[in-house]
């Protein structure tokens, strides 16, 4: 039977894989106890190398859930956006996460086909090499790179510019909280660029806007009327880590709903924000941990 000790070297790493494949936590979660649960069942000595192994198995996993959800996220009711991953701030944070986990790259990545999205994970952000990659998406190797090559470009295309400087993307995050909470209109207007994108994904649970809303005035109007909904003795705000950068968590300890808001900053200013409602996405989080 394969160690247990072995696998727990690779868990990061397998969640890693699977978070970014899947876009989801609880599929993440599920890949991973799927991939153990084959790990226990290895023979001694069958698999020489315990990481190339496991990131296959991961892999073909996530790759077979992401297929399968296709057809259901097509009939999606509004945006989809992908379950977010919060915590407080500290430095295992900034170690653990990255880019290419920020909620704005893992909705360029829903645009690709699941044989693009996987080839481009293992390949650009993991150093899975093709022919290993090959065995999880079942193609030749000339036609992973193929896969690869053309997520690629499209990431180049859509993405995000690399993040800016975690102080710098907190002061603008500060700054439109306060603007929006203070009723600062020009205020919230001098944050935002001209042409920023609001998503909301509420999965059809929740009240939320089912096209993306366009524009300054337009952003600002509707994240000034959300405050309406805000109980300050019932609900509670902060400014936490979503996905590696800091973002905004509104929660409602009462319901256990929480709004998860992750912001995209350029030059000084907020060019995209993506507002989590459905109550689906948010159901593992700790709220009473996050407060």
């Amino acid at each position: 039977m394969a160690e247990l000790t072995v696998f727990e070297e690779q868990r990061g790493r397998l969640w890693g894989i699977a978070y970014r494949i899947t876009g989801s936590v609880a599929d993440a979660d599920d890949a991973v106890q799927e991939s153990w649960l084959r790990w226990s069942k290895v023979p001694d000595g069958v698999a020489d190398d315990p990481r190339a192994y496991l990131t296959t198995v991961v892999s073909r996993i996530c790759y077979d859930q992401l297929t399968s959800a296709r057809a259901r996220r097509e009939q999606y009711t509004g945006p989809w956006l992908p379950e977010p991953v919060v915590a407080q701030e500290g430095p295992e944070d900034r170690a653990t996460l990255d880019e290419s986990v920020s909620i704005a790259l893992l909705a360029v990545l829903e645009r690709l086909t699941p044989a693009e999205r996987t080839a481009f994970i293992l390949h650009d952000v993991f150093s899975v090499p093709f022919p290993e990659i090959a065995e999880v998406v079942g193609r030749t190797p000339d036609s992973v790179r193929q896969l690869a090559s053309r997520a690629r470009r499209r990431v180049r295309a859509e993405a995000p510019r690399r993040p800016v400087r975690r102080g710098e993307h907190r002061k603008a995050v500060e700054a439109f909280l306060a603007a929006v909470m203070g009723g600062d209109f020009e205020g919230l207007l001098a944050i935002l660029d001209p042409d920023v994108i609001w998503r909301s994904d509420g999965g059809g649970k929740v009240i939320a806007a089912r096209l993306p809303v366009l524009g300054g005035e337009k952003v600002a109007r509707f994240a000034q009327h959300l405050t309406r909904a805000f109980d300050p003795d019932r609900m509670w705000i902060a400014i936490r880590n979503v996905n590696g950068a800091p973002g905004v968590i509104v929660a409602d300890p009462d319901t256990g709903h929480a709004r998860v808001f992750s912001f995209l900053v350029d030059q000084g200013r907020i060019r995209e924000i993506n507002v989590i409602l459905n109550p689906d996405k948010t159901t593992h989080l700790d709220l009473a941990a996050l407060r």
